[in-house]
């Protein structure tokens, strides 16, 4: 079975290594260690955790203008990062 150093499962997950010390920490997720106490993660846990996680997500988009006058700009602005979000299937805020 495939196992992960904290760092290529936190760049695998797209978190920081704090992270995955503070999930381990909670119980979410359990290292094994080497012999000189390094954490491992297995792959089968580094997936559950993800499809956990996947379904929390959301993206928020922020548009802005320099004035009060391109209020129709905006709305543009939000409109296709609205139809960019829904392409990818994300679940988001704008």
């Amino acid at each position: 079975m495939d196992r992960y150093s904290i760092g290529e499962a936190a760049k695998n997950l797209g978190v920081s290594i704090y992270t995955l010390r503070r999930w381990e920490k909670e119980g979410r997720l359990v290292a094994e260690r080497t012999s000189k106490g390094h954490r491992r993660y297995r792959l089968d846990q580094l997936m559950r955790v993800e499809s956990s996680d996947a379904s929390k997500r959301i993206t928020l988009g922020y548009a802005r203008v320099s004035s009060h006058d391109q209020k129709d700009d905006l709305m543009r602005q939000k409109e296709v990062l609205q139809l960019f979000c829904a392409q990818r299937g994300w679940s988001f805020e704008i």
